[in-house]
C-alpha cells in the first residue's frame, strides 16, 4: 500500500509514531522537571523558575528544556547557573521516573517568550494609538471636490 507521497504507508506511519513518542517523552520530562523544581533544590541561587517547554531530538538522546524566571536580570542569571549546576541531579531524577533504556542529556535554555510577549504588547498598543489618531482625523475630514463627483443617470439623460 502506498501513501500520498508515493512511499509505502508504513514509512509515514513510523515517522508519525516517532513524532508522537518524541512529544510524549518531552511532555513527561517537562512534568518531571517541574515537579522536582517545585520541591526545590538546595541551591539558594534558584529563583522562581517555570519550565515552559521541552523539546526532544529525533533520536531521543537530547532534551532542551526552556525556562523562565520571575524576577530581575540578576535572578535570571543566578537561576540559570543553578540549573546548570543541578543538571546531573535533574537528569538522574528524569532517569528514575522514565521507563526508557537511555536517558536523554538535558540542556537548560532561557525562554525569551515573556520578553517577546512584552514587545508584541507594546507594538499592539502603539498600533491602537495610531488607529485612534487616524480615526479622529478621518471623522473631521471632508471629501475633495463636489458633493457628488460621480455621474448619475439623470445627468446622462440631460446631455442627450
Amino acid at each position: 500500500m502506498r501513501g500520498a507521497c508515493g512511499r509505502p504507508s508504513f514509512v509515514t506511519e513510523e515517522k508519525e509514531m516517532a513524532g508522537e513518542r518524541q512529544a510524549r517523552l518531552a511532555d513527561r520530562i517537562r512534568v518531571i522537571l517541574a515537579e522536582r523544581l517545585e520541591k526545590g533544590l538546595r541551591d539558594p541561587r534558584l529563583g522562581f523558575v517555570t519550565i515552559t517547554d521541552v523539546r526532544v531530538s529525533g533520536d531521543l538522546q537530547h532534551a532542551s528544556a526552556f525556562y523562565t524566571v520571575l524576577g530581575t536580570e540578576e535572578e535570571r542569571i543566578a537561576s540559570g547557573a543553578a540549573l546548570a549546576s543541578a543538571t546531573g541531579m535533574l537528569r538522574s531524577e528524569v532517569g528514575r521516573q522514565l521507563s526508557t533504556r537511555l536517558v536523554p542529556t538535558l540542556e537548560f535554555i532561557p525562554d525569551a517568550l515573556p520578553e517577546n510577549a512584552d514587545n508584541i504588547t507594546a507594538l499592539l498598543r502603539q498600533a491602537q494609538e495610531r488607529d485612534a489618531e487616524v480615526a479622529k482625523l478621518a471623522s473631521s475630514a471632508k471629501h475633495a471636490g463636489d458633493a457628488d463627483p460621480y455621474r448619475t443617470e439623470a445627468s446622462e439623460d440631460e446631455e442627450q
